[in-house]
């Protein structure tokens, strides 16, 4: 009975480390690096926040795919072939929507780190 409640600890713990270490080929940046690039028009700049919260803020030059609808409209509207820098409120979501477009086969992904509440 003690093994299995070391073992259910160790998969909880195993889940929360997880969730928070950064996916492999996703590159991560800071927001002053975004000031930088956001020049560059060869890259797709996505917020994976709601409309309501992108209606509310946005950076100019981003488009709203909500991380709801990101895995239907992601082959649609963007380009396998350019960098995708993805942005969220707080960085956590972008994580998310980092690793299903690198699932979705999109090889050049970078998540903005502490989403639009470092960006003021």
């Amino acid at each position: 009975m003690q093994y299995l409640n070391y073992l259910i600890i160790t998969l909880f713990f195993l889940l929360i480390i997880k969730r928070f270490v950064p996916t492999k080929g996703v590159t991560n940046i800071s927001t002053t690096d975004l000031k930088t690039a956001l020049n560059d028009k060869n890259k797709q700049f996505i917020d994976v926040r709601t409309p309501v919260e992108f209606k509310g803020n946005h950076i100019r030059g981003f488009k709203n795919i909500p991380l709801q609808q990101l895995s239907q409209k992601a082959e649609k509207e963007l380009s396998k072939g350019k960098e995708v820098v993805v942005i969220c409120q707080s960085g956590m979501r972008s994580q998310k929507a980092s690793k299903m477009l690198k699932n979705l086969g999109f090889t050049n992904v970078t998540n903005v780190r502490g989403g639009m509440s470092a960006w003021f």
